[in-house]
């Protein structure tokens, strides 16, 4: 048995936490999110870029419980969708040309659009203007002050 992070093995803490809505969705499903209106200004996702995506599902899988989508495609790779909570999860991406593996925090908010020009306005910089992923999902990614990477997230008007 693999010890784990979390006081107990990944099947147990599957086990112990609740079910997440969508967690059995196939690569053939049309992808969507609905937001939870409570959230907002929570980090309710974690971008986890990683030199071997595979390798890190399987070990958050099998050591932390964490819950996976099938993979979501995307022209830099497939994206891991996982879930450790009915509130919080985030993906496993590939590190792109030149990137360190690392976690960027995203941030729950009503409107991308207003939080990017927000931060903006504010002295961030610009690292991915606000783009729709998937029906109801549209994100951003700024540089605050200090060099941390900040995502957005929030509902399309579709």
């Amino acid at each position: 048995m693999v010890p784990s992070l979390v006081g107990c093995d990944g099947a147990t803490a599957r086990r112990n936490r609740p079910r997440i809505p969508g967690g059995e969705a196939s690569t053939t499903d049309e992808r969507r999110h609905e937001f939870t209106q409570d959230l907002f200004g929570w980090i309710t996702h974690t971008d986890l870029a990683s030199a071997d995506p595979s390798a890190t599902r399987d070990w958050c899988a099998q050591v932390l419980g964490w819950d996976f989508q099938a993979p979501l495609p995307t022209p830099e790779g497939d994206y891991h969708l996982f879930a450790y909570s009915a509130t919080g999860g985030g993906d496993i991406r590939q590190t792109g040309p030149d990137e360190a593996p690392g976690s960027t925090p995203t941030v729950h908010v009503p409107d991308t659009q207003a939080a990017y020009d927000a931060a903006l306005a504010a002295g961030a910089e610009s690292v991915r203007q606000p783009t729709t992923i998937m029906k109801g999902v549209r994100v951003a990614l700024v540089r605050a002050p200090g060099g941390v990477l900040i995502g957005f997230s929030g509902p399309t008007d579709s």
